[in-house]
């Protein structure tokens, strides 16, 4: 059984850089041909995909987040982490990480229960 669990930070002041890690257990990051996705959902609204790590450590990222985001990974630990910048309010959401066994198509199967990070000062 695959298990995810984000930590970090749950209050970002505006302008600073949001830091969050995600830990897999039951489950190697590095086998193929899983990816590893950040996933947000900010009060109100819809699931909005952020970025993933594939399993040999490529990064993709949402062209609407591209330039403030960054996906990192720590096969030593088996984790993966997200970083984004220059953080607003608007950046308030539950952030989730989960495994994408999709091909053509994004399919989660196992997701973390999600942190909630609030932008304020």
């Amino acid at each position: 059984q695959v298990q995810l669990q984000e930590s970090g930070p749950g209050l970002v002041k505006p302008s600073q850089t949001l830091s969050l890690t995600c830990t897999v257990s039951g489950g190697s990051i590095t086998t193929s041909y899983y990816a590893w996705s950040w996933i947000r959902q900010p009060p109100g609204k819809g699931l909005e995909w952020m970025g993933v790590i594939a399993y040999d450590g490529s990064p993709y990222y949402s062209p609407a987040l591209k330039s403030r985001t960054s996906i990192s990974r720590d096969t030593s630990k088996n984790q993966f982490s997200l970083q984004l910048s220059s953080v607003t309010p608007e950046d308030t959401a539950v952030y989730y990480c989960a495994r994408d066994v999709g091909t053509e198509v994004a399919e989660y199967d196992y997701w973390g229960q999600g942190t909630q990070v609030t932008v304020s000062s």
